[in-house]
């Protein structure tokens, strides 16, 4: 027993008669009855009761069309899941990215790939610098935004955007623009700044701020996350230096001061990856 013929069996079972359902299923009068008695052998169940002047169907038959009708239309359904699955349409794709951009180019990159694939269930997370490419590495993320150069082998990078860091002061300090900055100045404020790490280029194109004015920074307290540094600042627990993507947070209290220093974001995803999913948001970004 195949799908075909039980196609077959529910095309007579719906039209009650032999030649409208073979013209419905574009197949010969005979041919279909072939397939009707091959199927009612098979299964050893009289499915039509037949006489010269009409067909109806025996209880058996009446049990299996209505079964039949509910099951076909569910592996229909099965089918086209899996197909969408197979064309990247339908399924799960997770994107690490970082605290900076979530309210500058995340929404619209979520608004392509949702208007795209509405299908598609997109999980956001954000994770600590020194975890980042492994989750990636180790598939527990998909899709990875930085601002820092891939240096793990297997792992594809492509630069998808530039913007520039940018002094973080409180609304009433006194820093109002480029001019303020100097070595003196710098190393007169005290600095929250994202942790120091060797294997960072973000770190290091942080400290390259600091170098272009011979400065070195009084840093007394270190954090990943940029909301975080950000609510210090307004705090008046010190300044710091983000990327000025901050400023779409839209948050009172505080200015930014942009320099010409700037920082690149990365897309970051596994070189060997044939997730259809991961192929078409990648055509998309």
């Amino acid at each position: 027993m195949d799908l075909q013929q039980i196609k077959y069996f529910l095309a007579v079972a719906r039209e009650l008669h032999f030649w409208n359902a073979a013209a419905t299923m574009n197949i010969t009068q005979s041919a279909l009855s072939r397939q009707i008695q091959s199927l009612e052998t098979l299964l050893g169940i009289q499915l039509f009761e037949r006489t010269k002047r009409n067909v109806k169907l025996t209880p058996a038959g009446k049990f299996l069309k209505d079964k039949w009708e509910v099951e076909l239309n569910r592996l229909e359904f099965l089918h086209q899941h899996a197909l969408q699955i197979q064309l990247g349409e339908t399924g799960t794709i997770v994107i690490a990215h970082p605290d900076s951009i979530s309210a500058s180019i995340m929404p619209e990159i979520l608004s392509k790939i949702i208007l795209s694939f509405p299908l598609l269930k997109v999980e956001l997370v954000q994770v600590r610098y020194e975890d980042q490419q492994n989750l990636l590495k180790n598939y527990k993320v998909d899709l990875l935004i930085t601002r820092d150069i891939n240096k793990i082998d297997n792992i594809q990078s492509k630069q998808i955007y530039t913007d520039h860091l940018a002094i973080v002061v409180p609304e009433d300090h006194p820093y109002r623009n480029l001019k303020d900055l100097t070595k003196e100045s710098l190393e007169s404020q005290k600095f929250i700044l994202p942790i120091k790490d060797e294997g960072s280029s973000y770190s290091d194109t942080v400290q390259q701020l600091f170098r272009s004015f011979d400065a070195v920074p009084n840093t007394h307290v270190y954090s990943e996350f940029g909301s975080a540094i950000i609510a210090l600042v307004r705090k008046g627990i010190g300044i710091s230096v983000l990327p000025d993507s901050y400023i779409h947070h839209s948050i009172p209290g505080i200015r930014f001061i942009e320099t010409k220093v700037e920082t690149n974001l990365y897309l970051n995803w596994r070189f060997d990856d044939q997730n259809p999913i991961l192929f078409n948001v990648l055509g998309l970004l």
